[in-house]
């Protein structure tokens, strides 16, 4: 892993596989894939970042970072001034073309909070100010899974991220974990604010984004994540992430590694 970090912000290049230990910053920062995907955990969930979202890490939360695919990490740490303005708990953002721009501007060669040949000082501020208007003004995206408390349902996490093609019903998890299918709905549904087929949708695209990120084509990863035929996989995989796999694929060495 190749890195560079200076008081904002930060860049690491990562090869695919590798991981961060265990960590946590006393201001809280933004996390942009600019090839690659990311994935940041934490106890409360897991975020999963295609270079077409970008994550935020509120301060003091322990968490670690994992690369899928060789993956160029981009961060931007926020004052806490502007750390007010985002939500205090790990939450994933659209990119949007302006986030995206401001962001590899602020993370690129020379900006790493020195006056020249980079962004003086005033000039960085109103960039980062830019950054959290745009943030504020997307919805939060749904490429975060957040962990359940209860037992039962982390049980049912861990065998479905171990084997995302399991198409058991939950009647069958259910047995397997000790609760009805009853319990675990209203435990889904109060815990993570969804249905059970919602997260395990939403659990399946997160896998799937680190096959494709990995190169596995994209009836490999429908296939693996449990979809009966590349049809359905290429419907709900677009309805989360806002293209076609194909196209987020072809995609997603776009940024500029230089910038």
């Amino acid at each position: 892993m190749t890195s560079r970090t200076w008081p904002s912000g930060g860049r690491h290049l990562w090869l695919s596989g590798a991981s961060s230990s265990a960590q946590s910053h006393k201001r809280g920062h933004l996390v942009y894939a600019a090839t690659g995907v990311l994935t940041v955990h934490t106890d409360r969930g897991t975020s999963v970042v295609p270079a077409n979202r970008i994550a935020w890490t509120p301060a003091g939360t322990t968490h670690w970072h994992r690369a899928h695919g060789d993956t160029d990490m981009r961060i931007v740490f926020l004052p806490p001034s502007l750390a007010r303005r985002v939500p205090d708990r790990p939450a994933v953002f659209l990119a949007t073309g302006l986030a995206r721009e401001v962001l590899l501007a602020l993370t690129g060669p020379h900006n790493d909070d020195r006056a020249a040949p980079g962004y003086g000082r005033s000039a960085r501020a109103r960039l980062v100010q830019v950054l959290v208007d745009e943030l504020r003004e997307t919805q939060e995206q749904s490429l975060y899974l957040p962990q359940p408390r209860d037992d039962r349902l982390r049980a049912i996490v861990r065998i479905l991220s171990e084997a995302p093609h399991d198409n058991s019903a939950m009647d069958d998890l259910g047995k397997t974990v000790g609760a009805s299918s009853r319990t675990l709905s209203r435990l889904i549904r109060s815990e993570l604010g969804m249905t059970f087929y919602e997260w395990r949708t939403h659990l399946r695209i997160g896998h799937a984004l680190v096959l494709l990120a990995q190169g596995h084509d994209v009836t490999q990863t429908a296939y693996a994540c449990g979809w009966a035929n590349p049809s359905g996989f290429i419907a709900a995989f677009t309805g989360i992430v806002g293209s076609t796999p194909g196209r987020y694929q072809a995609g997603r060495g776009s940024a500029k590694r230089d910038s």
